[in-house]
């Protein structure tokens, strides 16, 4: 079983900074792509970026420019670097991971959710 726990997520004014984490644990063997999503009430789970187990990146257009994705493989930590932050960036931000964990039968795939970190920007 693998778990995703996201973490820095809080309130900050318009223009300002916020280092998103999250932490995968578990009898991982290897984490596949690995993205970043936000939701609002509402509105569809917007993808904001993902990378993947070679560090290849891609990022939404709206954020293109102001957020970094980044992994640590030996760590198993995924962060995302928001910079110039507006009020539309408000949301709720999920980590989601694929790839393979050591089950009781061998290695065996996984997708998996975390259950997401407030971020909330003020104007």
């Amino acid at each position: 079983q693998v778990t995703l726990v996201e973490s820095g997520g809080g309130l900050v004014q318009s223009g300002g900074s916020l280092r998103l984490s999250c932490a995968a644990s578990g009898r991982i063997v290897r984490i596949y792509t690995i993205d970043w999503y936000r939701q609002t009430p509402g509105k569809q789970r917007e993808l904001v970026a993902d990378i993947t187990s070679g560090g290849l990146t891609n990022y939404a257009d709206v954020v293109k420019g102001r957020f970094r994705i980044s992994r640590d493989n030996a760590k198993w930590m995924i962060y995302l670097e928001m910079n110039g932050l507006k009020p539309e960036d408000t949301a709720v931000y999920l980590c989601h991971a694929r790839g393979t964990v050591l089950g009781s039968l061998g290695a065996q795939e996984f997708n998996n959710w975390g259950q997401g970190t407030q971020v909330t920007v003020s104007s």
